[in-house]
């Protein structure tokens, strides 16, 4: 999506990407700078440049994913989704709302008997996207809580169902993109500034309307990486059309938040957010696909089903008339999983939490991981990471040698 003939950097790679969102990929867009009205009927239904969720989307969306609920629960929802406690964190506000996004918000009612019942309001309905708003808002000014009047205005935020998930900053295309993340971002995360935007964030993305990379609000720029390719069979590219497409596409951002969000207390410093890289997104999704043509396939053909025997003649340098027994497949991939490949460094232990995770969300069943290493220090750096993204914990099995998994392996056949 390279851009020439700069003249305005809001003019020309704001509204690229605008016009990117919409045509090609359904988003609905505003310009809010200078335009936006506020109250319950104003552009947004924001009460003031404070606001950072769109509350009267998040109402409508709970009300149409829970048709069920009372209107009083619902309402829980919205005051858990939007209240800020300045003894928090933005990680730690981050965290917990990600788990509302994705789990839903607990909430309680009492039911005509009197009767105190529970439930979790869905937020966003991640198999169906025609089910939730994506709207593109340019140029929101939005104005700091711990410090007042501290304005900024945003370039770009992306919001479903009013939770601004995805926050794009922008640059002109003569301009080094690190600029972005070192100028503007750094500043907005500041809890002294405007870092209650991203209490919902999904990740951030840092672009000049050519080149793009993306990262959580816990990266730093190093780890500020680019999305190549939405296939595996697709040629890699750099630029920022490839980004939006494989990242602000409707079905693969409900992907990404639900399946590719980790938040890792394994190591020193405190807790990182994790956003999958690219090749771990496309490499996770291929595994459980794997995974799912597997379980069609063992509904399918019953275990005494899935081996055929058969015999062939025996090769004549044997001199012998009897045939071979042998045994086959019912279905040639039947077992088969496939190969994930990493490279050194490329995330491996991450892309292994993002493939149990995403397996025990969206794949039926009552599933049994094992991790076999061939080292000691990536048996430890794994064991780690899986207790420290909460995939497992200091309960769980680890076996020290191939002897102690012997009695557990007969089971798990």
């Amino acid at each position: 999506m390279a851009i020439t003939d700069i003249n305005s950097e809001d003019r020309l790679v704001q509204q690229t990407f605008v016009d990117h969102l919409e045509k090609a990929l359904g988003w609905e867009s505003v310009y809010a700078w200078n335009a936006e009205t506020f109250g319950p009927q104003g552009m947004l239904g924001r009460a003031s440049e404070r606001d950072g969720v769109l509350v009267r989307d998040l109402r409508a969306a709970l009300a149409r994913l829970n048709p069920d609920l009372p209107e009083s629960a619902r309402e829980q929802a919205v005051e858990k989704l939007t209240r800020i406690d300045f003894a928090r964190s933005l990680i730690q506000h981050n965290r917990e709302y990600y788990g509302f996004i994705r789990d839903g918000v607990p909430v309680e009612w009492r039911d005509a008997g009197g009767e105190t019942r529970h439930a979790h309001a869905q937020v966003i309905d991640f198999r169906d996207a025609t089910r939730s708003r994506f709207l593109a808002v340019r140029e929101l000014k939005i104005q700091g809580v711990r410090v007042p009047h501290y304005n900024r205005r945003a370039d770009l935020v992306c919001f479903v169902n009013g939770l601004p998930l995805v926050f794009i900053e922008l640059k002109a295309v003569y301009r080094n993109i690190r600029a972005g993340f070192d100028d503007n971002i750094t500043d907005y995360l500041s809890e002294h500034s405007i870092a209650h935007a991203f209490h919902h964030n999904a990740f951030v993305v840092v672009s000049n309307g050519d080149q793009a990379r993306y990262g959580s609000i816990t990266s730093k720029w190093e780890h500020f990486v680019e999305w190549k390719r939405n296939a595996e069979v697709d040629k890699a590219r750099l630029d920022a059309e490839a980004l939006l497409d494989g990242m602000l596409a409707k079905e693969r951002l409900l992907d990404l938040v639900e399946n590719f969000l980790l938040f890792d207390d394994s190591r020193a410093g405190g807790t990182r957010k994790i956003v999958a890289r690219n090749h771990q997104v496309l490499g996770v999704n291929s595994a459980v696909a794997s995974v799912v043509r597997q379980e069609e396939l063992k509904k399918r053909f019953p275990p005494t089903e899935r081996l055929i025997a058969y015999r062939v003649p025996r090769p004549e340098l044997l001199k012998v008339a009897e045939e071979l027994p042998l045994v086959k497949r019912a279905h040639e991939d039947l077992g088969r999983l496939g190969v994930f490949w990493h490279t050194q460094g490329s995330g491996k232990s991450y892309s292994m939490a993002f493939f149990a995770e995403k397996v025990r969300r969206v794949v039926p069943g009552n599933f049994t991981f094992l991790v076999m290493t061939d080292r000691e220090d990536l048996d430890d750096q794994i064991w780690r990471t899986f207790i420290g993204c909460g995939v497992t914990d200091e309960k769980t099995p680890r076996a020290g040698s191939g002897k102690e998994l012997q009695g557990p392996v007969r089971n798990f056949v």
